[in-house]
């Protein structure tokens, strides 16, 4: 197993591999959540990359070797800027594998924990290339996550005041990127979910209820649509988490 540090445009990135694999050989795109930093996610990698699935892992914007040092709250701030950013950054980074011609064909799978998983739900929606997803305490509906966000910041008595008008910008902004509002944008590719049913980072009730709407868009194939529970999970992915996920994507791009 071959772990190389390679700056792609402007994306420093893990890229983990074997020497035997080449351009046919299947990708996942995995990416970290927030606070967190590519390295953090070696373990994914791992699983991957031994059931014959080449792994980028990028690092966000402000995040790992892209670090200012800014302290949790200026984070917070920019929640969804790097949000959005990571979305674009994951078409870079397929058009830099086509470049490269380090894939010749669509086997390939965007996967993520946290804000990594809300960044694939975004990527779902933008991206028909996508053959496959893994969010892995993800939110497909962004609205209601920044609503949730903002309820969380005013509880904990933080003022980030902002005008009605600004509120409906970001709204409408987000909206874009929302794909629980497009459920049909999963086409029926083959997504896994899971979450901790204790999270109170992003809310286990939101995700679990959209996939409940979801899996009327699965009635044909509903073995490529799975939601894994976890009853005594917070904001963390179990190693059962991890296996299924690794497993979900290999198989699904075998």
């Amino acid at each position: 197993m071959i772990v190389e540090k390679e700056m792609w445009g402007n994306i420093p990135l893990l890229h983990i591999h074997t020497e035997n694999m080449n351009e046919e050989t299947p990708v996942v795109i995995f990416l970290h959540g927030f606070m967190s930093a590519k390295e953090h996610n070696l373990h994914y990698a791992y699983q991957l990359v031994g059931k014959g699935v080449r792994v980028l892992l990028p690092d966000a914007k402000l995040h790992g070797d892209r670090s200012e040092d800014l302290s949790e709250m200026q984070m917070n701030l920019q929640f969804w800027d790097i949000v959005l950013n990571s979305i674009h950054e994951v078409e870079q980074l397929y058009n830099e594998l086509k470049n490269k011609q380090l894939l010749v064909n669509d086997k390939i799978g965007i996967a993520g924990t946290s804000m990594g998983g809300i960044v694939t739900s975004g990527c779902l929606k933008l991206y028909d290339w996508i053959k496959t997803a893994a969010v892995c305490m993800g939110a497909p509906g962004f609205i209601k996550l920044g609503e949730y966000q903002l309820q969380q910041f005013a509880n904990n008595g933080v003022d980030w005041s902002m005008s009605e008008e600004e509120v409906q910008q970001i709204i409408e902004l987000l909206a874009k990127y929302d794909i629980s509002l497009t459920p049909e944008k999963f086409a029926g590719r083959p997504v896994l979910f899971w979450h901790g049913e204790l999270d109170k980072t992003v809310p286990f009730k939101d995700t679990y209820h959209f996939y409940l709407t979801l899996c009327q868009y699965y009635e044909t194939n509903p073995e490529d649509l799975k939601f894994l529970a976890n009853k005594k999970a917070g904001h963390a992915v179990s190693r059962d988490g991890m296996l299924a996920a690794t497993e979900w994507l290999a198989q699904h791009l075998a």
